[in-house]
């Protein structure tokens, strides 16, 4: 009655090969089941959402490869800003700090810093007011070394020393080992044309959680910094100076201006750089309460 031939590889069974291959009268199959190829994904439309989800994986590598490559470029771009502050990987900055009301000059401070990989520096205060005090950062951990004291004081990067200056300001120089970000458009500062990156901060330990940072497009010269606290509010607004310093343009001021209080300004100047490596020790702050750096 039936004349049917396996035309596939059944399984290495042969009960199952009986089952497969040879129907039951009234249109059984063996078990209940219809051939297994009859049932296939092919023939329950599965080729069409293997497709789909194919595609969709796709899309989503090609995705992620954009994010890095945008990710990568960002990156190159804040390197490059970086070395209009920092030249070198090890430093000493000697630095003045000013404080303007209204216009007019209120007060001033200067401080020795110095700058090693690995986001460690040490600021040192020169002024006579405060002669003898030390700001040490060390990774995202802050303290204040006072005079006589036998005890480091733990502070946060926005501790101010002068005006909207905090410690944060004068102790970090570079941008790329604390931000992640992509580019945002391009505008102009005055009449330069530059690229808008808008970054986030990728520590804690950072005084600012969000910056809008404004790069030349030629050069990749920092001009522009629009600095937002954890909130989100716009706190300070920085500018900087580019000039040729020692046969190359470096960044040789930081305008600073106050968008909670006005008519306030801070302008930090780097009156010069050299290379300078100091010990370790120096960069640990029980070591700071009890020796005192030789200049």
């Amino acid at each position: 009655m039936f004349n049917v031939k396996c035309n596939f590889e059944a399984p290495h069974n042969p009960r199952a090969q009986r089952a497969i291959c040879n129907p039951r009268p009234g249109g059984g199959w063996g078990w209940g089941h219809k051939p297994r190829f009859w049932t296939s994904s092919w023939h329950r439309g599965g080729l069409p959402a293997m497709l789909g989800r194919l595609l969709t994986s796709l899309m989503l590598l090609a995705l992620s490869l954009a994010v890095q490559a945008a990710d990568t470029k960002v990156q190159a771009l804040l390197r490059q800003a970086d070395a209009y502050r920092l030249p070198d990987a090890q430093l000493q900055v000697e630095t003045e700090v000013q404080l303007f009301k209204a216009g007019k000059l209120d007060k001033e401070r200067s401080y020795t810093v110095y700058v090693k990989p690995g986001r460690r520096s040490l600021v040192l205060m020169q002024s006579p007011s405060e002669k003898g005090q030390k700001v040490l950062m060390l990774g995202d951990e802050f303290w204040q070394i006072m005079p006589q004291s036998q005890r480091p004081i733990r502070i946060t990067p926005l501790q101010k020393l002068l005006g909207d200056a905090s410690a944060g300001d004068i102790a970090t120089m570079t941008w790329s080992e604390d931000y992640e970000g992509q580019t945002a458009g391009e505008a102009k500062v005055g009449d330069i044309p530059c690229l808008r990156l808008d970054l986030t901060a990728t520590r804690k330990g950072v005084s600012y959680q969000r910056v809008e940072l404004y790069l030349s497009k030629s050069g990749a010269k920092p001009i522009k910094a629009d600095l937002y606290v954890a909130s989100d509010k716009l706190a300070k607004q920085a500018l900087f100076t580019i000039e040729q310093v020692d046969g190359r343009p470096q960044v040789s001021a930081m305008r600073l201006i106050d968008q909670i209080q006005t008519n306030r300004e801070t302008v930090i100047r780097y009156l010069s750089r050299k290379p300078r490596t100091i010990p370790d020790e120096y960069y640990n702050p029980m070591f700071l309460t009890r020796s005192d750096l030789k200049e």
